[in-house]
């Protein structure tokens, strides 16, 4: 549950357990891919949305109440919509993209030592139009969606 108060904007996010945080730490996931690139891109849209989407503010680990960790498990490219080659032999034409990122996600509770919530394989998916678009569109559309899996989780557990 997300509470604010009127005028003040003063946000907490109280898990029904009595506590409540404010602050929370984003730590940048370790990367089990050889898409080196993922870690930076994964941490900056997490620092961009997910204090936000909770209602919570930035904090460095050692003062944080709430500390996210993670591991980036895989990234794939597939072409899911294609148009068959006209004739035998003609190779098919990719109409679609389609990014995966699977993740590993942790937000611990520093002050209870309890783990708010957990995901082994959260995975997120992003489309592009292979002949208007680029990969960075799909990749950007599955942060997306990746940072909105782990607020539901979250949140699913108040």
């Amino acid at each position: 549950m997300v509470a604010g108060a009127a005028g003040g904007c003063v946000y907490g996010f109280n898990a029904g357990t009595g506590f409540e945080l404010d602050t929370i730490a984003i730590l940048p996931f370790d990367n089990s891919t050889t898409r080196l690139e993922l870690t930076q891109e994964v941490h900056e849209q997490l620092l961009q949305e997910l204090p936000r989407a909770l209602g919570l503010r930035l904090a460095g680990e050692e003062v944080a109440d709430a500390v996210v960790s993670g591991v980036i498990r895989d990234y794939s490219l597939r072409a899911p919509n294609y148009r068959a080659g006209a004739q035998q032999g003609d190779r098919p034409q990719v109409l679609q993209r389609q990014v995966t990122l699977s993740v590993s996600v942790q937000v611990l509770d520093v002050q209870e030592n309890l783990i708010l919530w957990e995901s082994s394989s959260l995975r997120a998916e992003g489309q592009y139009l292979e002949a208007s678009e680029d990969e960075d569109v799909g990749k950007r559309e599955a942060l997306e969606v990746l940072v909105q899996q782990i607020v539901d989780g979250l949140q699913s557990n108040w």
